[in-house]
């Protein structure tokens, strides 16, 4: 049976060590920070729908790491600004009884959101799998974690990157539904990230406030954005429809603790912590840049909350007006690019 090496004890990472935990399924946690100092030294409080646990985890810190063994199997679940530090760290670790490093031994599963985990992972690891995982999860406080979901946590499908399923694919979906999930294998792992992509544009929003139906125009631009861009790029997206396991009984249990408008990028702001932003809205972008696709509403969402985390303060919701004003902004026409308009 495989270890799981859980590398990032945020909302993802702590609640997979819980579970773990709980079901049996042999892990390791790594982090760094006050997270894993608290842990380490109270445990992980960790509330669900039917109850709140103090849970005493299998923790270590970055300074203090046990010995790799060639029955590991990475989950990457830091945010994706953090997964290119964490790649070149954990590539080049020693695995025991081998005479090469963690890259060329060990499988990484990468539960990131966006598209540019996956490839960067494979410029080091030989083999590569991406996750998509929907759970509603919250982690606003040191030492605590909070997941709605009933009755499992959340919803994973992994798949090889860039394509195809294998041994790998099989042992961590049968893993993580031991586990209180509802997991399923994909030949086709780019689809799923893709689709998630489409709904993470929006989180950005939830660091706005302002009149409804404005929200409503601004929502259906990135969305519609980011639909456009993802074509051009070549995707298609996965439906719902596709999938092998049923989901029809899964929810966010009311009264749970988790609350609309506080998902992973509200999160991370009211932590103070880095910004995904330049990750999701950045994503679309990007390929809106390389495939001459204008992007105004993404662009300037990013550039709002990019400013926002320069200044390190989250006191308040932005106006939400001040996407639209940015776009109108005679400047920001200017260096629109010309090959978007031609």
């Amino acid at each position: 049976m495989p270890r799981y090496v859980i590398i990032g004890a945020g909302a993802v990472g702590a609640s997979l060590a819980a579970q773990f935990a709980l079901s049996g399924i042999d892990y390791a946690l790594f982090g760094r920070g006050a997270q894993i100092s608290h842990i380490r030294q109270h445990g992980l409080t960790f509330q669900r729908p039917a109850e709140t646990r103090q849970i005493d985890l299998k923790v270590f810190d970055l300074t203090d790491l046990p010995e790799l063994t060639p029955d590991d199997i990475l989950l990457l679940t830091v945010k994706a600004q953090d997964a290119v530090s964490a790649l070149a760290f954990w590539s080049w670790q020693s695995v025991s009884n081998t005479t090469t490093p963690a890259a060329a031994n060990l499988p990484i599963v990468t539960f990131q959101n966006g598209l540019a985990t996956e490839p960067n992972a494979l410029r080091t690891f030989a083999r590569v799998y991406g996750a998509s995982i929907l759970t509603p999860a919250r982690f606003t406080e040191t030492g605590k974690v909070v997941v709605g979901g009933e009755p499992q946590l959340g919803i994973v499908t992994v798949g090889r990157f860039p394509l195809g399923q294998d041994d790998v694919t099989a042992q961590v979906a049968a893993d993580l539904n031991r586990a209180g999930y509802l997991a399923e294998a994909s030949d086709d792992i780019r689809r799923w990230k893709a689709a998630k992509l489409l709904h993470n544009v929006r989180n950005v929003l939830e660091l706005f406030d302002g009149p409804a139906d404005l929200n409503d125009r601004v929502t259906a631009a990135l969305v519609d954005e980011a639909r456009h861009v993802l074509e051009a790029a070549g995707y298609t997206l996965a439906s719902p429809s596709e999938r092998t396991v049923d989901i029809s009984n899964w929810r966010v249990a009311p009264n749970s603790g988790i609350h609309p408008g506080q998902q992973s990028t509200w999160q991370s702001f009211r932590r103070g912590a880095s910004s995904e932003v330049d990750f999701l809205n950045g994503e679309i972008v990007l390929l809106g840049r390389l495939h001459n696709v204008p992007t105004p509403y993404n662009e300037a969402v990013q550039t709002l909350a990019g400013k926002l985390a320069h200044q390190g303060g989250f006191s308040k919701p932005l106006p939400l007006d001040a996407i639209t004003s940015l776009i109108a902004a005679p400047d920001r026409t200017a260096h629109a690019n010309p090959a978007a308009s031609s």
